[in-house]
């Protein structure tokens, strides 16, 4: 499918109640760069355009001129059938393009749960890179693929290293500790009692958990105590 054909199906979608909802959420983006295009029906092009196979010249046209279009790009790459290899390049090849964090939070890539000793690596070196959404990706895809079975201790001395001063890093980090609770609670309670994150952090973490709906009442009481040991 050619480029212009794929803009002029985005144009087609617009929807401008819902362009002035998403610039509320995304604040900080330039006149005319949010379109307003509903989630779903972006998913739906999409899929519509890697069963034609028309994906490849969208793809290798970076940088692109929307928010949609770049929905669609991670939207893309999420449902694409690729070897491991190229799944983790052409993310890579991506990732400094992502401006704001709802792209990033929605590009997920279903074949990383399959090969975690290829993907962790590569999301150990987003959670260190200079660019603010490709450390956020890092960080909220080790949350999404290893806090389960692949999880490993260490893991938490990784994202912890990750910190910035940058809130959208600093929420990404409370986000995947408040689910560490969730999952890994033996191990992730004493590491958040064990007093590494600033004052700020952890208030945001322990927010995050206890509005959480996969912790107990107990589970809630008991970080309280670390609440109260850091004042």
């Amino acid at each position: 499918m050619e480029i212009e054909d794929i803009k002029r199906r985005i144009l087609a979608l617009c929807d401008e109640d819902y362009a002035a909802f998403t610039r509320k959420l995304i604040p900080g983006m330039s006149e005319g760069y949010i379109i307003g295009v509903r989630t779903p029906a972006l998913r739906l092009l999409a899929k519509e355009i890697v069963r034609a196979g028309g994906e490849e010249p969208f793809l290798n046209r970076l940088p692109h001129d929307s928010f949609e279009e770049n929905l669609l790009h991670a939207f893309i790459l999420g449902i694409k059938k690729m070897t491991i290899e190229e799944s983790v390049g052409r993310v890579g090849l991506f990732l400094p393009f992502v401006d704001n964090w709802a792209v990033c939070d929605q590009f997920v890539v279903k074949g990383f749960s399959k090969y975690p000793d290829a993907v962790y690596p590569f999301l150990h070196e987003c959670m260190g890179s200079d660019h603010l959404y490709t450390r956020r990706f890092g960080i909220v895809n080790a949350m999404r693929f290893f806090l389960d079975e692949k999880f490993r201790p260490s893991m938490f001395d990784d994202v912890s290293s990750a910190v910035t001063g940058d809130y959208y890093v600093r929420m990404a980090v409370a986000w995947y500790f408040a689910t560490a609770l969730a999952k890994q609670w033996d191990a992730a309670f004493p590491y958040l009692s064990s007093g590494r994150f600033d004052a700020t952090l952890l208030r945001m973490t322990l927010r995050k958990a206890r509005e959480s709906f996969r912790l107990s009442e107990w589970q809630k009481e008991q970080l309280k105590s670390i609440a109260v040991g850091r004042e």
